[in-house]
């Protein structure tokens, strides 16, 4: 049974249930746990936290939910439980669902960037923001096949984040997760469909992948307002690697415009969710993507994405203008050279 109880979502659990947890409290391998649930914190919560005990605070959150704190098992995000997404895919006598919630604009990270803390004895900086997954599937699962589900689900999750192109808030590489990500798996000991494999090639693989996708994408829309329309947009493309409309702005001035600082920008903004601009972009910072995963050389990476940006202006129709071949310096990088052509195509198009 899945219900919500004031900022807590819980997932009441019969008896014969087994799970596999990454939790503060109660986390591993049980097959006692009587109930999962994700805690939604508030600000004094928040602040209490900063020099607490997270496990205790946990297992006292439990208590004031009518639940005994040794058979149980949680998550803690700020993520409105509002905006959760439940999800069941079925096929035959197989019924995964997942319930997700999810926000990563604060600390959205990609596996292997720069730390922002450092572990000792058990002792750190507790940061929250995160995306938190409870999958629950109606058959027999063992030990290991729990372990399989949750690198399916990872997988899954990561597949949205990719496809949503969202930025790792530690480095300009897309984000892979949140940096306190949780997930539960749980089974049913009782079932007499036991199954052996959730890797993907299994349907039970199948099926979490649809409902972690789907669950996440509509957690991250609903918490975040990350999604497809959203990240249609020049600017936010360029988050990821440090510019902003600052940066445009500080270009646009040295154009000597006639118009003031909020036309420009009003300017700016409705270029910046032109659908051609932004297609064109996404393809040149793939090729920058690539020259920082080593798979292109920088020169010849350079030189590909200088001669796409040369048929911005026809691109956009610009049917007059000046000589813009000066606008571009082979020294520069890739990202200056498309804010110059870009703001110069501000101040021409129709």
């Amino acid at each position: 049974m899945i219900y919500r109880s004031f900022n807590t979502i819980i997932v009441k659990l019969p008896e014969n249930r087994n799970s596999l947890t990454i939790s503060w409290v109660n986390g591993g391998y049980r097959e006692d746990l009587e109930a999962i649930f994700n805690h939604q914190l508030n600000q004094e919560e928040i602040d209490a936290l900063e020099d607490g005990d997270v496990p205790i605070f946990m297992k006292e959150t439990a208590k004031n939910l009518g639940m005994d704190p040794e058979k149980v098992s949680g998550f803690l995000t700020v993520a409105y439980m509002d905006n959760v997404a439940i999800v069941t895919k079925s096929f035959r006598k197989i019924e995964v669902t997942a319930v997700v919630t999810a926000g990563i604009e604060k600390n959205g990270g990609r596996a292997g960037d720069p730390a922002s803390y450092y572990e000792e004895n058990g002792n750190y900086h507790f940061d929250i923001g995160t995306i938190n997954t409870i999958l629950i599937i109606n058959s027999k699962l063992s030990e290991s096949t729990l372990l399989r589900s949750v690198m399916t689900a990872v997988e899954a999750k990561t597949v949205v984040l990719q496809e949503l192109m969202a930025p790792s808030k530690y480095s300009n590489g897309i984000a892979t997760g949140s940096g306190t990500d949780n997930i539960a798996v749980i089974s049913n000991l009782e079932s007499q469909n036991i199954l052996t494999n959730a890797g993907k090639h299994s349907k039970l693989g199948e099926l979490i992948g649809k409902c972690v996708i789907e669950a996440t994408s509509e957690a991250l829309s609903k918490q975040s307002d990350l999604n497809a329309g959203s990240q249609r947009d020049m600017l936010v493309r360029l988050e990821r690697f440090g510019f902003s409309e600052e940066n445009y702005w500080q270009y646009l001035k040295t154009l000597d415009s006639p118009l003031s600082k909020d036309n420009l920008m009003k300017i700016l903004h409705d270029f910046s969710k032109n659908p051609l601009v932004v297609s064109m972009l996404s393809s040149i910072l793939h090729i920058v993507d690539e020259i920082n995963w080593g798979l292109l050389p920088e020169i010849a990476g350079k030189k590909t994405a200088i001669s796409m940006m040369k048929t911005l202006p026809t691109v956009l129709e610009i049917d007059k203008y000046p000589q813009f071949e000066d606008l571009f310096d082979y020294n520069d990088s890739i990202i200056n050279n498309w804010v110059k052509i870009s703001s110069w195509c501000m101040t021409w198009q129709k």
